[in-house]
């Protein structure tokens, strides 16, 4: 059976007037169109392809990337609300339902959500829903503390953020471990600070020997991590050149990096700071 919500590489079995007739190993054959025909592409030639299924809901095959695949996570655009729910554009030329049973509140045309990506069972289409719960694992993680995991923000809460870690499992960025903006449908690394008896997961940016250090010493070190780890910003530098490159004082500067050095995090390299 072909699978729907997923890329597969297909062998071309068939040309069509209508386009190339795909099989898998096991014989089942999926249409891709002809507006998606790779140039070249001939009988007993294998494309990759996304298998999704159209308007009538026969499986449909497309050489076009859509932003996920069933059982990810996404960060999406609602095109426009119908009768039916919200409709987010998902790179592909149709577009992803979410019905409005699984929002969790009322989307809005124009606006970005966080999503998963699903096929409902009862009717092989893709969908999407905000409602994340029933898709996370309630059984305890196989994740250590001090583990690097990655994460997808679902949402905010009076508590932090919430976030999907690698996929799986639910956890929280308490108010206390963020040291910027964080918004709904981000990626990002993070580690975990601890595993709850009931499986959740209690997380921090920060790897555990960074746990002190302060939002100014943070910053400095994002800036050295996107700088291939040197900045030619010393304590000499001048005044104006530190507030242009980092928005903080020379004091500011050279308090974060007095610690950042203390806690042998950075070293000072001729001509600026790098990291250790």
């Amino acid at each position: 059976m072909i699978e729907i919500g997923t890329f597969q590489n297909l062998s071309a079995v068939r040309d069509t007037p209508h386009g190339m007739v795909l099989h898998n190993d096991e014989g089942d054959d999926v249409l891709l169109p002809n507006k998606y025909v790779p140039e070249g592409l001939q009988e007993g030639g294998v494309v990759e392809v996304f298998v999704y299924t159209d308007s009538e809901d026969w499986p449909i095959a497309t050489t076009q990337r859509p932003f996920a695949q069933r059982d990810q996570y996404a960060n999406l655009l609602v095109k426009e609300i119908s009768p039916l729910g919200a409709w987010m554009d998902i790179g592909l030329d149709k577009d992803l339902l979410v019905p409005f049973s699984e929002q969790d509140l009322r989307m809005e045309a124009g606006k970005y959500y966080p999503v998963y990506v699903y096929v409902d069972e009862e009717t092989d289409r893709l969908v999407g829903s905000n409602r994340f719960r029933r898709f996370l694992s309630q059984e305890i993680p196989a994740v250590q503390e001090e583990e690097e995991v990655d994460l997808f923000i679902l949402g905010l809460s009076d508590l932090g953020a919430k976030a999907a870690v690698n996929g799986q499992h639910e956890g929280l960025i308490f108010h206390s471990d963020i040291f910027r903006p964080l918004q709904p449908g981000e990626r990002l690394k993070g580690f975990v600070k601890t595993v709850r008896p009931d499986g959740k997961i209690d997380l921090t940016l920060q790897p555990k020997g960074y746990a002190k250090v302060e939002p100014n010493a943070e910053k400095i070190l994002t800036r050295l991590r996107a700088a291939n780890g040197f900045l030619p910003l010393h304590d000499k530098s001048d005044p104006e050149l530190i507030r242009e490159q980092l928005q903080m004082s020379k004091k500011t500067f050279k308090k974060a990096i007095g610690s950042l050095y203390k806690q042998q995090m950075i070293e000072l390299a001729e001509g600026g700071i790098r990291l250790k």
